[in-house]
């Protein structure tokens, strides 16, 4: 099978050498998502608006990969404080309908550019 990286302009580019996604076979691997703004390179405040930017940054990212959400087989998230655990929780589970993806969410020591939330997936690809 052959490996491709996947890349999308609506969602912020790589901070280091990654790629976005990479699509191999019918799996779409996407590198975690930041809070950031596409077009600023800056993290937007407070950590639900940081959640749904992920999402949204996720969701782009998957769309160029031919796949979307709806797609998403697993899902972890890391957090800065596991604090924001319900505020996250809430804005996650509103990108989702009917059966929802696995998931683990773990707490970690830092995330770039001090980021609060950071999400990644794995998603099956192709055609939607």
């Amino acid at each position: 099978m052959r490996q491709t990286a996947v890349t999308s302009a609506e969602a912020p580019k790589a901070l280091g050498p990654y790629s976005q996604a990479v699509s191999i076979g019918d799996l779409v691997f996407c590198s975690g998502q930041l809070g950031l703004d596409p077009i600023s390179g800056e993290l937007v405040s407070g950590v639900a608006a940081q959640a749904e930017r992920s999402m949204r940054n996720l969701a782009a990212v998957l769309e160029a990969a031919g796949s979307g959400l709806d797609r998403i087989v697993k899902t972890t998230i890391f957090l800065a404080n596991m604090g924001d655990f319900a505020a996250v929780n809430e804005v996650y589970g509103s990108f989702f309908s009917g059966a929802y993806p696995a998931r683990s969410t773990v707490q970690v020591a830092g995330l770039p550019k001090g980021g609060l939330v950071e999400i990644e997936a794995v998603a099956l690809g192709g055609s939607r």
